[in-house]
């Protein structure tokens, strides 16, 4: 255990780091002359979803619910399997999904984001319901080249942004007792219509742009131009930047919908209203009941 204390004037703040083999907390007192207070503040995770198809259901285990309405968005705040959690439909595509983000930052002071919903397949190994956790997220619309290379944010000197690795091996292991225990939260006849009986897991790249990719043609190109690409979506590359620029933990879970080819419209609305919000409940759920309570410090 180490303890780190720094004191400041006559009335003073003294911050306590305590660091456990199992539990993180810090505490922050508050020391007068003749009081003293000890606040804790749970860490606080921001979950955000482009669809509401993609949510729905998990607000109905939301307690001690409190709903704000900024900037055309409704927030729900509250208590989720123990833990403190503001959820928001953000909208589909980037601009949708950064402008949320800023919002759940400065608004909610949250400590963590996960972004929950569905993407289209990049690689032929994956399938309908298979889940794709990133690893790094990129832009496959950017292009200012020549100014800058392709896939480049422009004056960052970056064109993949990194999830936290702690977050990442946590819904790791929160997707593996789901699809462990599919059976609780999908029917077998689902289970048979979509194929989901050898659901797999995979790791790594996700690319976002302002497209709903329906093209095996445009698939093949990305995929040429970037061997490792696993999925395609609209929004998780957007939040990863935001993120990024505040020193925000983040990752990124996407269930794939459809194969990103001339059938994508199909497979993907069916898939949505069907399979979605069940997927969006049991990971969160495994990741919320084992997730470890944090506390984050809150002057008095």
């Amino acid at each position: 255990m180490s303890t780190k204390i720094v004191i400041v004037n006559y009335y003073y703040y003294v911050y306590i780091y305590l660091m456990y083999t199992k539990q993180r907390a810090c505490f922050s007192i508050y020391i007068s002359k003749s009081l003293m207070t000890i606040s804790l503040k749970p860490n606080t995770t921001g979950l955000i979803f482009a669809m509401r198809e993609e949510q729905e259901g998990l607000e109905s285990f939301i307690q001690n619910k409190q709903v704000h309405q900024i900037a055309k968005r409704r927030f729900i705040q509250g208590q989720l399997w123990g833990h403190p959690v503001v959820m928001v439909l953000a909208g589909i595509g980037k601009v949708a999904a950064a402008s949320t983000t800023s919002l759940l930052i400065h608004h909610f002071q949250i400590n963590q984001l996960i972004l929950s919903g569905v993407a289209g397949a990049a690689d032929p190994a994956l399938k309908v319901g298979d889940i794709v956790i990133a690893r790094e997220l990129l832009q496959h619309d950017m292009n200012a080249s020549p100014l800058f290379p392709r896939f480049e944010i422009p004056l960052t000197g970056k064109s993949r942004f990194f999830v936290n690795k702690n977050l990442h091996l946590e819904l790791q292991k929160a997707t593996t007792l789901f699809v462990q225990n599919i059976q609780k939260y999908i029917p077998e006849s689902l289970r048979k219509e979509w194929d989901l009986m050898k659901i797999e897991m995979y790791s790594g790249l996700v690319a976002s742009g302002d497209q709903f990719i329906h093209e095996a043609a445009i698939v093949n190109q990305l995929k040429k131009e970037l061997p490792d690409l696993l999925a395609l979506e609209m929004e998780g590359a957007a939040i990863a930047q935001v993120c990024d620029e505040h020193d925000l933990e983040f990752a990124i879970l996407r269930t794939i919908s459809d194969n990103a080819n001339e059938t994508a419209s199909i497979d993907f609305q069916s898939f949505v209203n069907q399979i979605a919000a069940p997927y969006t409940v049991g990971i969160l759920k495994n990741y919320f009941e084992n997730k470890e309570q944090i506390f984050d410090t809150n002057n008095t």
